[in-house]
């Protein structure tokens, strides 16, 4: 038996599992696994993995009781825990001249202000961690676990400068780790948060070329812009990326791109879409985003909805016809030029963004209304007032901003939002507003999408209402529905 126990209360049991054959119940609390406490999930995961096993349970009655377990190795026992993390989580214990969360306004939910640095997030759920806050037991057991992948805020490989950007005298010590992880093979991710004047320029290009050592453990590195709300008195002065240092940056990345995919056979380095956006440049090709391996990070977000739209534009009308006694007509302009479209019924939608995203959004509209005349698409962009116009991405839009804005707007029979907006799982706004508030405030069905070409080709068809379509032509005459061939970019 361990020395110090750390008990663990179940909150269910899965149905027909082992624990349930076992007798375990919700209630119940795990005590050890093979005599020894459990820390935290990775080691309760880790543990049950074995053929054979001993578990010590402490019953809701306050009795112990031990069980012997005969199981595959890879087989689960079938219990949840009321905290599914099995620990508390860590705390960042940096002061990062950039911070978000120091940037967020009084009066919002607890959770808004709680800032962590936990490498167990980094693998469960690919929060980046900036390693300063790893102990060396945190360190063994990633390597000994093979926890992977761990994403890792580097924002710069200069250990002075790391240590002034997140205002912590460990902060340059703490980028061995990154060796460590490297000659142990756990693969990493990394990114840059870009802060004009502080780590551009030379330094960046010392970041990009230090990290190139090491592909392909660390097969990407994201370099992402700063984010300043209106809310930073008494914080480090920081300015807005500007065209011009988008313009700098994007120049930097491409130049480490061709060098590093001549030497290593992958790009390896990406800059965020926001950089491409402020610059007003086109986005780069789809190859060179070596797979999204960075999405979550807004770093190809862009080309894999344009990619992913065209092919389901014309993958969905086509299906369409094939499934309902649809009419595909044929019309030729002054200049005897022929073009397909679709007559269906009409129908008229909103959909509401950011106002990054909110130009691409409405190009893609204006595609599928070029093939459905029938249906008029509005596509609004919504300042951020609660943050401050400096910030731009959909997912930081609270429901406030969204109904003073839309207020007395054309919505048609629906709005449509991302599920970005939303808090995960859930249809609450950052700023706690509801759903069915906005609902209420506007008077209109609030329908949410994720982000996807498909998704957002289902949302302008109407996914969830009822479908009448009048197509007498030939069905497959609509592989001549080409974005690239027949809508401007």
């Amino acid at each position: 038996m361990a020395e110090k126990q750390i008990e663990h209360l179940i909150s269910k049991i899965e149905k027909n599992s082992i624990a349930a054959r076992l007798g375990i119940k919700p209630g119940d609390s795990l005590i050890s696994v093979n005599g020894e406490s459990v820390e935290d999930v990775f080691d309760y995961r880790y543990r049950i993995m074995t053929t054979g096993l001993s578990l010590e349970i402490r019953k809701k009655n306050g009795t112990e009781v031990s069980y012997d377990v005969k199981k595959g190795e890879f087989d689960d026992l079938g219990i949840e825990f009321e905290n599914s993390f099995m620990s508390e989580y860590r705390s960042c214990s940096n002061k990062c001249i950039f911070c978000f969360i120091d940037q967020m306004p009084p009066g919002m939910r607890p959770t808004l202000y709680f800032k962590d640095d936990d490498s167990r997030l980094s693998f469960l759920q690919g929060n980046y961690v900036t390693l300063t806050n790893m102990r060396e037991k945190d360190i063994e057991r990633i390597i000994k676990y093979h926890l992977a992948p761990i994403n890792v805020s580097v924002h710069t490989t200069n250990p002075e400068l790391r240590v002034k950007m997140l205002h912590n005298r460990f902060a340059g010590d703490a980028l061995k780790v990154i060796d460590r992880f490297y000659e142990a093979g756990i693969e990493m991710n990394a990114q840059v948060v870009l802060c004009p004047d502080i780590n551009d320029g030379d330094e960046l290009r010392r970041t990009i070329s230090d990290l190139s050592k090491y592909v392909p453990v660390m097969p990407s590195l994201s370099i992402v812009p700063c984010g300043l709300t209106k809310f930073r008195e008494g914080l480090y002065p920081l300015r807005a990326v500007t065209k011009e240092d988008a313009c700098a940056v994007i120049d930097i990345v491409e130049e480490f791109q061709r060098k590093i995919y001549k030497e290593k056979g992958v790009h390896f380095v990406q800059a965020s879409d926001e950089f491409y956006i402020t610059a007003g440049r086109k986005m780069p090709e789809e190859e060179r985003y070596d797979g999204y391996l960075q999405l979550e990070n807004g770093v190809g977000m862009i080309r894999l909805m344009e990619n992913e739209f065209k092919d389901a534009i014309r993958t969905t009308l086509r299906d369409y016809v094939k499934r309902h006694p649809l009419s595909l007509k044929k019309l030729k302009d002054k200049n005897g030029r022929t073009s397909y479209y679709i007559d269906m019924p009409k129908r008229e939608y909103s959909f509401a963004t950011g106002r990054l995203a909110a130009p691409y959004i409405r190009k893609y509209a204006s595609w599928f209304m070029k093939y459905v005349p029938n249906a008029k698409l509005h596509v609004y962009d919504i300042r951020n007032d609660f943050f401050g116009e400096a910030i731009t991405v959909a997912g930081l839009v609270t429901g406030t901003d969204l109904v003073n804005q839309l207020k007395g707007r054309e919505l048609g029979s629906r709005l449509v939002l991302p599920s970005c907006m939303f808090r995960s799982g859930e249809e609450v706004f950052l700023d706690d507003m509801t759903k069915s508030e906005a609902e209420n405030s506007l008077q209109v069905p609030i329908h949410i999408v994720k982000s996807g070409g498909q998704d957002l080709v289902d949302a302008f068809m109407g996914s969830g209402e009822e479908e009448k379509f009048h197509f007498f032509h030939n069905p497959y005459e609509l592989d001549r529905l080409n974005p690239k061939e027949n809508a401007n970019e």
